[in-house]
């Protein structure tokens, strides 16, 4: 999350920051909250079942992190915040860096509901290979799935297997 948001922060006026809650303390996170102190930003800290209404039909869910259900393996990341925005009929799942482990506590939490099911999906961590599982995709049911990734990055994402099972879910 800190590493091209704290460029962004000092780069672009921003009045009001969305961030889920924090479980574990990072150097970049002390730079984020330096940042928007100096620039007198108004931070919302959120985790599971709060929602962000942005306009009249226009809102987010937050779906994680959750206080109750923190993952210690990768903590960073699979407290990631996740949230579904919604438009009247039109659904966007934002994964953030989510991994298998965080996939999984979500996929039962929201099991018995139609929560997850999203038009569009923001794939988690890049298309990291630690992400977008086959039960996840399942799940979600996304009719165009986004990845944010750099050409040339160093890391190899997206990876070609989640590029295989999403590629699996339009044939």
């Amino acid at each position: 999350m800190y590493g091209s948001i704290l460029y962004l922060l000092q780069e672009i006026k921003v009045r009001n920051v969305i961030i889920g809650k924090q479980f574990e303390d990072s150097i970049n996170y002390q730079k984020f909250i330096k940042i928007v102190k100096e620039k007198k930003m108004k931070v919302y800290v959120v985790e599971v079942g709060q929602k962000i209404k942005i306009e009249k039909d226009l809102y987010f869910d937050v779906l994680w992190p959750s206080s109750n259900k923190v993952i210690s393996e990768n903590n960073i990341n699979n407290n990631s915040l996740v949230c579904k925005m919604m438009y009247q009929k039109f659904s966007m799942l934002f994964t953030g860096d989510i991994e298998e482990i965080a996939e999984k506590e979500i996929l039962e939490k929201y099991k018995y509901t139609n929560t997850l099911k999203s038009t569009i999906l923001k794939v988690a961590h890049h298309g990291s290979k630690s992400s977008s599982t086959e039960e996840f995709l399942n799940v979600v049911k996304p009719k165009i799935a986004l990845i944010g990734v750099g050409g040339e990055n160093t890391f190899g994402h997206p990876n070609n297997r989640v590029l295989e099972r999403l590629e699996r879910k339009w044939k």
